[in-house]
């Protein structure tokens, strides 16, 4: 799903509706409880899920370089061993 509909999605959870090429004025709603979220909204909720994709990304990378530090492995050393190229 594109960010614009992961942020209506995020603001309506209960929507269903369709867009193209992830334009606001493209909304086609074919069921929406309540009013639809407004252009503000969605660009807020656009940039909060942009916020915590780079944080759970950083989080990944500490988290894989700590479990690397405690193996006592390289990153290339575990791609070796996993079969990676």
């Amino acid at each position: 799903m594109n960010i614009l509909g992961k942020a209506i999605k995020v603001l309506r959870p209960t929507a269903e509706f369709s867009i193209s090429d992830n334009d606001y004025s493209t909304i086609k709603w074919d069921v929406l409880d309540g009013t639809p979220p407004t252009q503000a909204e969605i660009d807020a909720a656009i940039e909060e899920i942009k916020t915590e994709e780079i944080a759970a990304k950083a989080k990944a990378e500490t988290d894989k370089a700590a479990l690397l530090a405690r193996l006592g492995i390289t990153e290339e050393e575990a791609q070796l061993l996993l079969g990676g190229n």
